[in-house]
């Protein structure tokens, strides 16, 4: 109290002697009084000061008097002063190489950047201050990749021009425009020819190793470091964050066990404390972190959620959000991502019951909109989505691909793609000359580039799912080409070609990829598995490099050498494979399954079951085998034992038991069937309806089995009956077995089977174009055997290629009346 009466009564006493000062035109004094008062952030007594001077003494106005006045009109934002002051100050001052720099800054500051340049390009010697005086003005005006034009400029730089360039490379944030600054190699140079090296310049540096993947190096970096504070410490834990391996892990333990305990009072280095624990894997520490924090602010509570998350601990997520009192919209949007990912029903009754409470105001924010759209959608509300959609004023291209994106999970494909119609985009997407593509691009927002990818992917998702060749043609050349150089796209687009049927067009993709990373590798490779091309699965694995090789790839191939029959190559690698995962284990079980290799594939479940807990996954794909080989013994024993392993998975007990009547119908023992599709109904489960979509001259056509509800379907079935009389005429016989429910009086095998989805579908096709030269269909169930010779037949006969999709692979139906799964399916 005292300090502040000392300190207040010395401040009137500096601004009476500086006003009598001012009077006799004491340069020296007046300069060091405006000085004393700027320290002291009394900005508007400098102003005050430096006019009572200038009424009589403007010609002996020294530099030092105009800097400490162009400091006060920076720090308050008075540019009509700085203008004032600007015009009034002589040639000489003008020019002066120290007021220079304080014009520069002053005008940068003020956002007038035109007036800034003008003065540093006019300027016939321009100083190291001159310079950085641009560069943080830059900054600060987010125009950081001028900042490093301005730095190739520079002979020789001083220490705190290369922590402007730092800050600058920093606030850039992408690969290819850190290029722009040479590589962090020619930074790190820089940085090493420096003969004082302060903790700022270390902070800088750090920032941009974890900015550009290289994490490794700021952890290294942060070794050199004597005496590491709080920034520095902080740092430390974000790149152990990034890197998230369990040697980090070991790091973050030695390292935070040995900081101040004065630091966990800080809730910036406990927030990325936390965060690097549950990038790691140990929610135990993290939970350790927190407990041991003093100051549990609002991010540290945001880090724990968002950990949780990342670790598939959502309902911990959910109760650390019911403490705290007053969440803000980052807690909030956490909330909504937790819901998402747990989306049961529980979780939707708390959504909505969250949603009706929060502020208006947070609605106005597109990333809450955006989770919450994302949790509705996950929870399978889609009319909440829609609503919510809907009556936002602003929708933000990431409220879009939230939408796209559950549409589409929500097996509404097809409204998601009308959706990407509905965006406007913005002149970077209508823009055509790509000199200006690529001025727009540079001077995009980050954020938004992140956004139009999002849509991107969205749609590529979209168009994948719906697995329609001319479709997807006709959106992918909507994308501008600079977006198709993203890895992202490049993937997803391997991706949408493979399961659309085109590996031609996956390759060329794949093949113009300079460096694939491993999700491309993958791609590809699954692009081949799903079409039959497990040889060339196969040879692109072992060519991939090892250390891009992950459980998802493992997978991929292994599913490969399952539909292309390749056991032994599947044996091999699955052999070699260090870390088994549950998934991996139930793909090598479908192998041998298919293979028919029973005995091998439930010596595989108990080995997998002497480690793990029993899983529901192992034991579907034994049964789907068995069906394959209408091995009904078996079968049952499958069924018996999943009923006793898992009693509450009552979706994965209905898909058993309709796998086990089905096995029944098709050795012939349609009583068995019959009861248990009858113990079935009784108990209110549901079976999937079976649909088959196709388009036709751009138009998406669905049907289901014996479907009569398109205006055409009297002519539909009509051509039904013309291709069963041609394909009966090339010596097809109608296959029973594949008939799962008792015949009505009226019906006979061939009316049954022919009323099957796709033969509807190839109909369709023929009756709207005579000599269709291509059919595509996707459909959501396994095609039945029955159908796949019949379709072989149509292939031949009609000389069309013909392409599905099954819940399982793609099938390529040639016009030699072969199809590319050689019957393996």
């Amino acid at each position: 109290m005292m300090s502040n009466i000392l300190k207040n009564n010395y401040l009137r006493f500096v601004i009476l002697a500086g006003r009598c000062l001012a009077s006799t035109g004491n340069n020296v004094n007046i300069g060091d009084q405006m000085k004393i008062l700027n320290d002291n952030k009394q900005y508007k007594k400098v102003l005050e000061l430096f006019d009572a001077f200038n009424e009589n003494n403007i010609d002996k106005c020294s530099n030092w008097i105009v800097i400490q006045a162009l400091k006060a009109c920076t720090q308050i934002n008075d540019v009509q002063h700085g203008l004032k002051i600007h015009n009034l100050i002589s040639s000489r001052l003008k020019h002066d190489p120290y007021v220079l720099p304080s014009l520069i800054h002053f005008y940068m500051q003020c956002g007038d950047i035109n007036r800034a340049q003008l003065l540093f390009e006019t300027s016939t010697k321009k100083t190291l201050p001159m310079y950085g005086a641009m560069m943080k003005g830059y900054i600060k005006n987010n125009l950081p990749k001028k900042v490093i034009d301005l730095f190739n400029e520079i002979k020789d730089p001083d220490r705190v021009i290369i922590i402007l360039l730092f800050n600058a490379c920093a606030q850039l944030g992408t690969n290819e425009e850190l290029n722009l600054c040479g590589d962090v190699t020619s930074a790190k140079s820089l940085f090493d020819r420096s003969s004082k090296k302060t903790i700022s310049m270390y902070g800088a540096m750090m920032k941009g190793f974890i900015i550009n993947n290289s994490s490794k190096q700021a952890i290294d970096l942060f070794n050199e470091i004597k005496d590491p504070n709080e920034i520095i410490i902080t740092l430390f834990f974000n790149a152990c964050a990034q890197l998230g391996t369990g040697k980090e892990l070991i790091l973050l333990k030695s390292i935070s066990s040995k900081i101040s305990n004065s630091f966990y009072s800080d809730p910036y280095v406990v927030t990325s404390l936390i965060d690097a624990f549950m990038k790691c894997g140990d929610v135990t520490s993290a939970e350790a972190s927190f407990d041991r924090s003093t100051k549990k602010t609002t991010p540290v509570y945001g880090a724990m959620m968002k950990g949780f998350i990342i670790n598939n601990l959502s309902q911990q997520a959910i109760d650390l959000f019911n403490e705290i009192k007053d969440p803000n919209e980052t807690i909030i949007t956490l909330f909504f991502n937790a819901c998402a990912q747990l989306g049961t029903e529980k979780e939707l009754i708390l959504l909505k019951s969250i949603s009706s409470k929060i502020s208006n105001s947070f609605y106005s924010n597109p990333y809450v909109v955006t989770s919450l759209i994302d949790a509705f959608m996950k929870c399978g509300d889609v009319t909440s989505a829609k609503a919510l959609f809907d009556r936002s004023t602003k929708k933000a291209l990431s409220m879009y691909g939230a939408m796209m994106k559950g549409l589409t999970i929500n097996d509404q494909e097809e409204e998601a793609i009308g959706m990407f119609n509905e965006i406007h985009l913005d002149e970077l997407h209508r823009e055509n000359h790509s000199g200006k593509q690529k001025k727009l691009l540079s001077e995009m927002n980050t954020d938004r580039f992140e956004a139009n990818i999002i849509v991107y992917l969205c749609l590529l998702k979209a168009l994948t799912k719906l697995g329609m060749l001319e479709k997807a043609q006709s959106f992918v050349q909507q994308i501008p080409g600079y977006f198709l150089t993203d890895h992202r796209i490049g993937s997803a687009l391997i991706h949408m070609w493979g399961k659309v049927g085109s590996v031609d067009k996956a390759k060329r993709i794949f093949d113009k990829i300079s460096q694939p990373d491993h999700i491309g590798w993958t791609a590809m490779i699954n692009s081949y598995g799903l079409n039959g091309m497990g040889d060339e699965a196969v040879k692109l694995f072992h060519q991939m490099p090892k250390e891009s090789i992950d459980h998802l790839t493992y997978i991929c191939v292994l599913n490969a050498c399952s539909h292309s029959g390749l056991v032994d190559v599947a044996r091999s690698i699955f052999n070699n494979i260090q870390t088994k995962t549950e998934i991996i284990y139930t793909t090598m079980i479908d192998c041998l399954s298919r293979a028919a290799a029973f005995e091998e594939a439930q010596k595989l479940i108990g080995e997998f079951e002497r480690d793990h807990a029993p899983a529901v996954s192992v034991y579907m794909p034994l049964l789907s085998g068995a069906r394959n080989q209408k091995y009904s013994k078996l079968s049952q024993e499958v069924v018996d034992r999943m009923q006793k392993l898992f009693p509450n998975m009552k979706d994965s007990l209905v898909a058993a038991s309709i796998l086990l009547a089905n096995v029944y119908a098709s050795s012939g023992d349609i009583g068995k069937a019959t009861d248990i599709k009858i113990e079935l109904h009784k108990s209110g489960a549901k079976k999937r309806i079976g649909v088959t979509v196709t388009d036709i001259d751009g138009k998406l056509w669905k049907f289901r089995a014996h479907d009569r509800s398109h205006a055409e379907s009297a002519e539909i079935h009509e051509q039904v009956d013309r291709m069963s009389k041609r394909i009966i005429e090339h010596g097809h016989k109608y296959d029973a077995s594949w008939i799962v429910r008792p015949m009505e009086p009226d019906e006979t095998i061939e009316t049954l089977l022919c009323g099957h989805s796709e033969r509807l579908a190839m109909a369709a096709h023929f009756i709207r174009n005579r000599k269709p030269k291509r059919i595509q269909m996707t459909k959501n169930l396994r095609i039945c055997g029955d159908c796949h010779e019949v379709t072989k037949l149509v292939a031949l006969i009609y000389q069309c290629e013909i392409v599905v999709r099954d819940a399982n692979r793609i099938h390529h139906f040639h016009l030699n009346g072969q199809c590319s799964c050689q019957d393996y399916f």
